[in-house]
């Protein structure tokens, strides 16, 4: 079979990665791709909402199936438009997709349906949003209405943080019309825990747990990012954790979903946080994490053709998901300066360390090929992820490995996995 995978960054070079192995594929397309997809698959140069191009080639090849996997394409009605064209596709329709497409969406469906959540209130008035502040407990979280690359979340400690936060997302519009409307609610603390989901519109799946680092540089620090590391299976998620979340959080969710008309086929990463008072939902995505997807799905036993078209048919009850013991950790090798202003070009060497290995990978997120090169194209450059035996075996291989590959402003945390493990284990 042909398969067309949409995006170009880290997410998608796993998914291309488990679409390789399964036998019943001939050949992969992915549009547009990166340096690390064209050795899997033959890249497009076609942008991710260039839905009518996408469809006319897909057509074209004879695509069997194709999955999405950014979010701006899904919340943007890409799915409406491969169906209408007879194009077999694996994600959420845009009726669907808003469960990530609008903040103020998901958390009112949830509060209607009784699903976990923090308490919140919504505003598309700065002046209402900026009163409402004077009384409100800090710290507090804002966070804007629409898609921001992952980093529309302010954490504000103090009310003026709180007012300027008001006026970056909805006066500036640092985010764009992502920001017409915000989402103020309550500062949960505790740890947090990403779990990601296969769904058929009735039945969901979950994988195995992992935990991202959201923030810039070490102990949580500086600002937020689209993710600068992340390991699995999380220590924290427990099997009591996780009988209460698939009772009043994961089954619910997707019965919501259906009983709202927007029946959701695809993935949702569901975005935990473990408080005192019991798991409680940070946030939904439409689609496998980044970089989630590059610690899950090496895990990930299953032929992923199969459970994708088990979503498609309605028949996930007759999936049975397997992971491998094995733990994994990915660091992210980054553009020093990201997610502010970085340089793009550098050229990247080391590749060549990863030939042969299967406890290794080198996940390509913003590269590309300049003449004969790889060079740097985007501020999460790569993926380092190692699998082990334990989560410090992983790390200390995934570290060991970011030393295999050199460009000229290579910036990583150096903490990944840190809060899970004993001092011992760190080295």
């Amino acid at each position: 079979m042909k398969v067309l995978i949409v995006g170009g960054g880290g997410r998608e070079h796993a998914i291309a990665l488990a679409v390789q192995q399964s036998p019943q594929v001939d050949k992969i397309y992915c549009a547009p791709g990166n340096a690390g997809i064209a050795q899997l698959a033959e890249c497009v140069p076609i942008g991710v909402m260039e839905f009518d191009r996408l469809a006319d080639f897909s057509v074209e090849k004879g695509i069997d199936l194709a999955i999405v996997g950014p979010d701006d394409p899904l919340v943007g009605g890409i799915v409406d438009v491969f169906k209408k064209r007879g194009i077999r596709t694996f994600g959420p329709d845009k009726k669907a997709a808003i469960l990530e497409g609008s903040k103020a969406f998901s958390k009112d469906l949830m509060k209607k349906y009784g699903i976990p959540t923090a308490a919140y209130e919504r505003f598309d008035d700065p002046d209402k949003a900026l009163a409402y502040l004077e009384t409100a407990k800090m710290p507090i979280v804002l966070k804007a209405d629409g898609l921001a690359l992952g980093k529309g979340v302010l954490i504000c400690n103090d009310l003026d943080e709180a007012k300027e936060g008001i006026k970056t997302i909805m006066l500036d519009k640092k985010f764009g019309d992502s920001g017409n409307t915000v989402v103020i609610e309550e500062f949960m603390t505790g740890r947090e825990v990403s779990v990601l989901s296969f769904v058929d519109g009735k039945t969901v799946k979950t994988m195995s747990s992992a935990q991202d680092h959201k923030r810039a540089r070490d102990n949580d620090e500086g600002p937020n990012t689209g993710g600068m590391g992340n390991f699995s299976p999380s220590p924290f998620y427990t099997e009591e954790i996780d009988r209460f979340c698939q009772e009043k959080i994961f089954a619910p969710t997707v019965a919501a979903m259906a009983s709202e008309g927007r029946p959701f086929c695809g993935v949702i990463f569901f975005g935990l946080m473990l408080t005192s008072d019991g798991p409680k939902v940070l946030e939904y995505n439409a689609r496998f994490g980044d970089p989630e997807a590059q610690v899950v799905l090496p895990r990930m036993k299953n032929d992923i053709i199969d459970v994708m078209n088990a979503c498609i048919d309605g028949k996930l009850d007759t999936i049975d998901l397997e992971f491998s013991d094995k733990a994994a950790v990915c660091v992210v090798l980054a553009s020093d300066g990201y997610p502010g202003s970085y340089e793009k070009g550098k050229k990247i060497t080391g590749f060549e360390a990863f030939d042969g290995l299967d406890d290794r990978f080198c996940f390509h997120a913003g590269t590309k090929f300049d003449g004969g090169d790889i060079v740097t194209n985007g501020g999460r450059v790569l993926g380092i992820t190692a699998l082990g035996d334990s989560i410090a075996d992983a790390r200390k291989k995934a570290y060991e490995a970011t030393g295999w590959i050199d460009f000229s402003n290579k910036y990583m945390r150096s903490d990944i996995a840190n809060s899970v493990l004993s001092a011992s284990d760190i080295k």
